[in-house]
């Protein structure tokens, strides 16, 4: 019998009150989601939503690659590694969530993901009992959609207004441009949502651009909320779409802005964080005063808080996954003015479980309608299971790298190592909305441009260093640059400038002082040229069926029995 028959059997006999072989009661009876309340202060998290209102499948990477202090630690784990540092049992619907093992399958037998409906529901049932219950977003929440680009974000703004978001920070927020970042926070979110980033300065005179905090009452307790949008996004994204602003870490203005709000009174200060996991760990290390970090960006889904000790005692540091796909909660409990006890759990979110709540499915199908038939266009169908979370390459992104060097007559193509991006399954149709999921940005023009082989080998160094620096504060952008074309050697743990290795064209080493014609997309500087989507959608609909896709990977050297890295 296959897996997804079996989950059938499983469903019905359960509705029908059945006690099966191998399934106690309790398993069939009970959720994911039937969780005690504890204490009197309750944050709910999510992160790097990416604009997915519908649910959907997403792949966990199998390399998720730490070195140096970040080696097998919390994030850098997958797979099998990752179950057995937080005793999850295999086969089952958490490995499935937190895992890329037997991913088809599995995501045959447990469905789909997230989506806002879904969400909302489980949300509500968590507040039930946990009255005062904040909702926080730690960012990329606007971004990531073929609706959001259409609507510059406003899908998102009225949906996460109605799933009832009280707090939330940036980042690729930004690329919609300052004015209309502004315009959303002044109109839209206005009583409704705290915009907050400690981080943003004004350039001319280093004013906040931005609330850095919040002081709300929680059954009594008051709780600080500071905010950190992502540091890097001047480097990572195009600096004119923020053009008068100057971001960063700022580890010791936030130093003082924690010492600030202790003093009006905080007993509970946690930082709402778009730094990424390991900037966080470290942050946690350095700075006294934070109860909790509710991290985001790196998209990982981390099943429990890491307590990092420090030199006011220990910070809780969590990450909550990407995509709709988890919802951390975390519970305090707060007597005579500090912390007796605390709890978090990260929950992921499976749509076949939740009830969709019927005001947001209402809202997200009038929100959808405009764009119903250009969203369902089928451009092709896949035979291959098309992902893109990874260190290095992902099958989605070999699928652009192809469409990039076929339609542009290119020899190599660059595409960028972004995380977000949803996954389809084998047999699936892919139409312009799983297209738009991929490639879905404000800068998307596709370049053409001749590089030598020194330059080339300059660029692959420069984005290695950003993913494999040693020290956290350098790591500025997203993964490995996504190659089509071009092989190398890649070192993890080597020294910068000398980790990548045995560049290749066909079989034939890479000439230093040799033009290559180089096909890419989404540049950081302002250049013309046809829209990615556009490129991709007219190759999809001339190759009709996606089938015998080759990833082209790295050969990966120095990573000896490293957690982070599977291949």
């Amino acid at each position: 019998m296959e897996r997804r028959e079996f989950g059938k059997m499983l469903a019905l006999g359960a509705a029908a009150g059945l006690a099966l072989p191998g399934v106690s009661p309790r398993a069939i009876t009970q959720t994911p989601y039937d969780i005690a309340s504890m204490g009197n202060v309750h944050l709910l998290h999510m992160t790097d939503a990416h604009a997915q209102l519908m649910p959907m499948y997403y792949r966990e990477p199998s390399e998720n690659i730490g070195i140096h202090g970040a080696r097998d630690r919390s994030p850098h784990l997958v797979g099998k590694a990752l179950l057995e540092r937080y005793q999850i049992a295999s086969d089952t619907r958490h490995a499935h969530a937190y895992t890329y093992l037997d991913y088809h399958a599995a995501a045959i037998e447990y469905g789909q993901v997230g989506g806002f409906a879904h969400l909302a529901t489980l949300i509500k049932q968590i507040k039930a009992n946990r009255s005062d219950a904040l909702l926080l977003d730690g960012g990329d929440l606007w971004q990531g959609s073929a609706t959001a680009l259409w609507t510059q974000g406003q899908d998102m703004v009225d949906a996460s207004k109605l799933l009832g978001i009280d707090v939330m920070t940036g980042h690729w927020e930004f690329t919609l441009g300052a004015e209309r970042v502004q315009a959303i926070i002044n109109n839209d979110l206005a009583g409704h949502t705290a915009f907050l980033a400690q981080n943003i300065r004004d350039k001319d005179f280093g004013d906040p651009v931005f609330p850095g905090h919040v002081i709300r009452e929680l059954n009594g307790v008051p709780v600080a909320i500071i905010g950190q949008a992502f540091p890097y996004t001047p480097v990572a994204n195009p600096a004119y779409l923020v053009e008068g602003w100057s971001f960063g870490i700022r580890e010791r203005e936030l130093q003082k802005k924690i010492d600030a709000v202790r003093s009006d009174g905080a007993q509970v200060v946690v930082l709402l964080s778009h730094n990424g996991a390991d900037t966080d760990l470290k942050l946690a290390s350095r700075v006294s005063g934070l109860d909790a970090i509710l991290g985001g960006h790196t998209h990982d889904a981390i099943p429990r808080a890491v307590e990092v000790k420090n030199s006011g005692g220990m910070t809780l540091v969590t990450n909550a996954g990407s995509n709709g796909k988890f919802l951390g909660v975390l519970d305090f409990d707060v007597r005579g003015g500090r912390i007796k006890n605390w709890s978090y759990q990260l929950l992921p979110v499976f749509s076949d479980l939740l009830t969709p709540d019927p005001d947001m499915s209402a809202l997200i199908t009038d929100i959808r309608a405009p764009y119903a038939d250009k969203l369902g266009e089928v451009l092709a169908t896949t035979d291959e299971l098309l992902y893109r979370r990874g260190n290095f390459n992902g099958s989605f992104d070999q699928l652009l790298c192809n469409a990039l060097r076929d339609e542009l007559n290119a020899e190599i193509a660059f595409s960028p190592g972004f995380r977000w991006g949803t996954t389809l399954l084998p047999g699936s149709n892919i139409t312009l909305e799983d297209l738009m999921a991929q490639v879905a940005i404000t800068y998307p023009a596709v370049t053409v441009n001749e590089m030598t082989g020194e330059a080339l080998k300059y660029v692959l160094e420069d984005v290695a260093d950003n993913l494999f620096n040693p020290d956290p504060y350098y790591q500025q952008g997203g993964d490995m640059v996504r190659v089509g074309g071009l092989h190398y050697s890649i070192a993890p743990t080597a020294v910068a400038g000398q980790r990548i290795g045995n560049l290749s064209l066909k079989g034939r080493p890479l000439e230093a002082g040799k033009s290559y014609k180089v096909a890419g997309w989404a540049s950081v500087h302002r250049v013309e040229g046809e829209p990615i989507w556009e490129v991709v959608a007219r190759w999809l609909r001339s190759q009709k069926v996606v089938g015998n896709l080759t990833v082209e990977q790295p050969e990966v050297n120095g990573l000896v029995n490293n957690l982070g890295f599977v291949r």
